[in-house]
């Protein structure tokens, strides 16, 4: 079975994707706002009206803010950990309360010809998860908010073919730049963000395990560059045959 996974847009300001199989396209997180999700979609070619379902990673707002408003007229399940769950519900919309399916940190579920396996993520949130998700044959990792690589991870990905990572800020960067201290403790601690060392460091471990396309994904706009961050890991993975691309925060790119 074919599949195609395509990140709508990524990064600091917003984060969706959509992964279509067979008849089934769901969608991958819902940052921004409505209209720059469906703009996105379209620009995609799919329908919004065709999503059989929403897969969130956690309740933060660059991936979540164009819920209450891009339900109303396509509603559709939104699959979310329980944890996270409760915490929208404190100002969700009717439409978006009516659409939360929660579930364990850690759960299997199908929706067509996709099936998407979470597992948790160590970040600042209520709750967060990445997917291990099967279509057909074919085995695609995702997790984009992590401040470091757990046993929980790697078990998670070890083994994908395909997989969106999260490599997010350039160390150097991050602390010569404008954030306050406070914020750039945050980002680096374990429960904060992947650095481009860091995700470099385990994009080796993944191709040694049979990965053979990468995309990096969440860049900071502020503390990142797509050349730093495709440089370092590009570096880890010299010798091997493994096809990496940057996800962008205003295009569309596949996987």
């Amino acid at each position: 079975m074919q599949y195609s996974l395509k990140v709508l847009y990524s990064g600091s300001t917003g984060n969706a994707a959509v992964l279509t199989a067979g008849k089934t396209a769901v969608l991958i997180d819902a940052g921004r706002s409505a209209r720059a999700l469906t703009d996105a979609l379209n620009s995609a070619g799919i329908d919004p009206d065709a999503l059989s379902a929403i897969f969130l990673t956690h309740e933060h707002r660059d991936h979540t803010a164009a819920l209450d408003v891009f339900l109303k007229k396509h509603p559709v399940p939104v699959h979310v950990a329980q944890a996270s769950a409760d915490r929208m519900l404190r100002t969700a919309s009717e439409a978006l309360r009516a659409a939360l399916v929660p579930h364990p940190p850690v759960s299997t579920v199908t929706v067509g010809d996709l099936t998407f396996c979470s597992f948790p993520t160590p970040h600042d949130s209520a709750a967060s998860v990445g997917y291990r998700i099967t279509a057909g044959e074919h085995t695609i990792g995702y997790a984009t908010d992590l401040g470091t690589v757990t046993p929980d991870v790697e078990t998670g990905l070890m083994g994908c073919e395909a997989v969106v990572l999260e490599c997010n800020h350039d160390e150097e960067m991050l602390m010569t730049g404008p954030y306050p201290r406070d914020l750039k403790r945050r980002i680096c601690a374990r429960n904060g963000h992947l650095s481009n060392t860091d995700c470099a460091m385990f994009a080796a471990r993944l191709a040694s395990c049979g990965m053979r396309r990468l995309l990096l994904a969440h860049l900071s706009e502020t503390n990142n560059l797509p050349e730093l961050a495709l440089g370092e890991v590009r570096a880890a993975l010299a010798g091997t045959s493994v096809h990496i691309r940057a996800a962008a925060p205003d295009a569309v790119v596949e996987l």
